[in-house]
This record gives structure tokens, C-alpha cells and sequence, in this order.
């Protein structure tokens, strides 16, 4: 299979292009939707041993979504640990002491070409209001849930399910010995 044109179709915030691939003598067309790279973060407050979210309105699914911190790195010489330590400033108004690397992923690349880093990240003290950027549109709030809320929790969203699945398997069983 290889690709033998690329035609931007709309080009705004994100861009869509339409492909051209050719395949065992056949040729057909495929929609890619380019959004770029993002990172995201899974928070967790030392002091108050919460793991805090981000929640806000995503009109791709017409409604507010509770989600793991998260933003799209603003270059390509952006690296992901600086666009991550950034979104939990602006998004949720805290300082990050420790920044650790779980994946590395691609969420859906049958149409869309946007690559996730995910952090695990703590935190403890906080800088700012939070709240996301007036000139980003964005209106976030968080929410803070204990290691067992979290446990229990309904999440639709699929990289904070990965993250939450995560510390399920590697941080909740240690964070549980630990309050004790």
C-alpha cells in the first residue's frame, strides 16, 4: 500500500485531507482528519491524596466530559513533558513536582492521525485559579476523587480510561498500603 497524493480539503484549527492509495493495483480514497500531537496526564494531589480531573463541554458528544488534564503540543519543537506540565497549570492551576511516562498512542488512526503521550503526574501545591485559557474558549473546572471514587468511577473517555486502568493495576494497590 502506498499513499500517491494528499489534498487538504479544509484547513481550520485541525485539517482534513483526503489521500490517494494505491494497493495491489487498486486505487481509492481516504479521509484523514490531522489534529496533531497531545499529551494528557493522569493528576494526583499528595496533600490532599485526591487524583484531580479536568471537566468541561466537548461539542464533539454535546456534553461536559470528566477527563484526565490534557492539550495539544503547541510546535513541533514543543516537547511533551513541557506541553503537559503547561496544561496542568492552565488547566488546573497546579505546579507539577514529579512527571512520569506511560504511553505513547494512537487513539483512533483508521481516520485520524493525532498521536497521545500520557503521563502519570503528582502534584501539591497549587499556582493558579486554573480553569483553561480565555482565548482558547475554554471553561474547565476540576473534579478530585479519592483512590476509591476513582476506582468506582463512570469514565467515557478512552486515554483517562487507560489512565485510570493503569493505576488500577500499578499505583491504587500502592496507594492503598500507604493509607493504612
Amino acid at each position: 500500500m502506498r499513499i500517491t497524493k494528499k489534498d487538504t480539503v479544509y484547513q481550520g484549527h485541525y485539517r482534513l485531507q483526503v489521500y490517494t492509495v494505491q494497493d495491489q493495483g487498486e486505487e481509492f480514497k481516504r479521509e484523514v482528519f490531522q489534529t496533531g500531537k497531545a499529551a494528557t496526564a493522569l493528576v494526583y494531589d499528595t496533600r490532599q491524596q485526591k487524583f484531580i480531573f479536568a471537566k468541561q463541554y466537548r461539542p464533539a458528544i454535546e456534553q461536559d466530559l470528566v477527563e484526565t488534564v490534557a492539550g495539544m503540543l503547541d510546535s513541533e519543537d514543543e516537547k511533551p513533558e513541557e506541553a503537559i506540565t503547561r496544561e496542568i497549570e492552565e488547566e488546573i492551576g497546579y505546579a507539577v513536582d514529579q512527571l512520569q511516562p506511560l504511553y505513547e498512542f494512537y487513539p483512533s488512526p483508521g481516520a485520524f492521525s493525532e498521536k497521545i503521550y500520557l503521563f502519570y503526574a503528582e502534584v501539591s501545591r497549587k499556582t493558579g485559579e486554573g480553569g483553561g485559557k480565555d482565548e482558547e474558549n475554554e471553561s474547565i473546572t476540576t473534579l478530585a476523587l479519592s483512590p476509591a471514587e476513582l476506582a468506582s468511577y463512570s469514565f467515557i473517555d478512552g486515554k483517562t480510561l487507560l489512565a485510570v486502568e493503569w493505576a488500577k493495576a500499578n499505583l491504587l494497590p500502592k496507594l492503598t498500603r500507604e493509607q493504612r
